[in-house]
């Protein structure tokens, strides 16, 4: 299968995939236009057709939701799981339809309900040994559920970051895991703005991207 695929055609084929497993059926040329602001169903219908030329979909042009998606596993065995390339900033969290792609895993590695994953960044979580480009699954969690050394996502002050967990007494401690600076007491842990914590991580050890494979659907 050829792997040439331009940016818009991967969202498109992203979307489509996260669409099927969300609905059962497959989006319609309008359905697209609407989720990234082409008003041509011309244009929709042109991406489809470049997709279906580089052996992703095979489709009935005549027909608005006649698509079949290929080389992708849509069995129940398996979920689709949202992939951020960055930590949400705002206090509104993390919402599927703004994640980089989707990637599917077995039902049995893909944590709770409401688990995300997000690339790290160069130097984010240096004193770990975890490299820009590895891709962590961040799953919803209580402080209560959290051990001693648990990588953690948690708001402290600003925006969200990567912590190292421990307690000592009542109080919990976050050690930013970039390294370098002291960790954060906080007495009261249910004061804790936390995000999730890290239950697995994916790291390609060749210099490939999953963003340019049809696996990461």
């Amino acid at each position: 299968m050829e792997q040439s695929i331009t940016e818009i055609e991967r969202k498109i084929l992203d979307f489509m995939v996260h669409y099927l497993r969300s609905n059962t059926y497959q989006p319609s040329i309008r359905d697209i236009g609407e989720r990234f602001g082409i008003k041509s169903t011309k244009t929709v219908s042109e991406h489809l057709q470049a997709l279906a030329d580089k052996g992703f979909l095979e489709r009935d042009p005549s027909r608005s939701r006649a698509v079949k998606i290929l080389g992708v596993d849509l069995s129940a065995q398996t979920v689709s799981v949202p992939c951020y390339h960055d930590l949400p900033q705002g206090r509104g969290g993390l919402r599927a339809e703004q994640a980089e792609m989707h990637l599917t895993v077995d039902r049995r590695l893909a944590g709770s309900k409401g688990s995300f994953f997000v690339r790290a960044k160069d130097g984010e979580l240096a004193s770990l040994d975890i490299h820009a480009g590895d891709y962590l699954l961040v799953e919803p969690s209580s402080v209560a559920d959290l051990v001693e050394g648990s990588i953690v996502v948690a708001r402290v002050d600003a925006g969200p970051s990567f912590y190292q967990f421990s307690r000592n007494g009542r109080a919990v401690y976050l050690k930013p895991a970039k390294g370098g600076d002291e960790a954060t007491a906080i007495e009261d842990p249910e004061s804790l703005h936390l995000i999730g914590r890290v239950v697995a991580l994916y790291r390609r050890l060749d210099d490939a991207s999953i963003l340019a494979s049809t696996t990461a659907h």
